[in-house]
């Protein structure tokens, strides 16, 4: 991927997007106080499920019903400036691309509007039970398309 994560996020109000708010917590943080820099991986795991739910995917469901689930291929990640204990974070997740069989999702952590840490992490739907690269379903992929205009 070839990007500038060092841009703020200004394609916002023209792109879907979805936005979460999540707090620092101490179990986050090192004894500095700064959170921890995996930290951010979950944050955005947290941010693209959440919109997924919001969207109406059931990712257990999806597992269940259709032997798919989602693993992460690739993360490109760059961080700016730390996260501290009592922060108020919002993760701000948008669609970058929908494949055949892979979602690609730009992340923002944010704090009062000030980029800490950019992410583009692309996301592969596998067969559930043989971890092979399998397609997504045709209604999953529309919604995706959908979301990402």
């Amino acid at each position: 991927m070839s990007h500038d994560l060092t841009k703020d996020m200004r394609m916002e109000a023209a792109s879907q997007f979805s936005t979460l708010d999540i707090r620092v917590y101490y179990e986050d943080t090192d004894a500095g106080g700064v959170m921890y820099y995996a930290n951010y991986l979950k944050f955005f795991e947290r941010g693209r499920t959440e919109w997924l739910r919001r969207l109406g995917v059931n990712q257990s469901a999806l597992a269940a019903q259709e032997g798919r689930i989602f693993v992460v291929k690739n993360v490109e990640i760059q961080y700016r400036k730390p996260a501290r204990l009592d922060d108020l974070l919002a993760i701000h997740s948008t669609i970058v691309r929908v494949g055949p069989a892979s979602i690609n999702f730009r992340q923002f952590a944010k704090r009062d509007g000030e980029l800490l840490c950019g992410s583009d992490i692309q996301v592969c739907c596998v067969d559930a039970s043989t971890l092979r690269p399998a397609p997504l379903t045709t209604e999953l992929r529309t919604l995706l398309q959908k979301a990402k205009n």
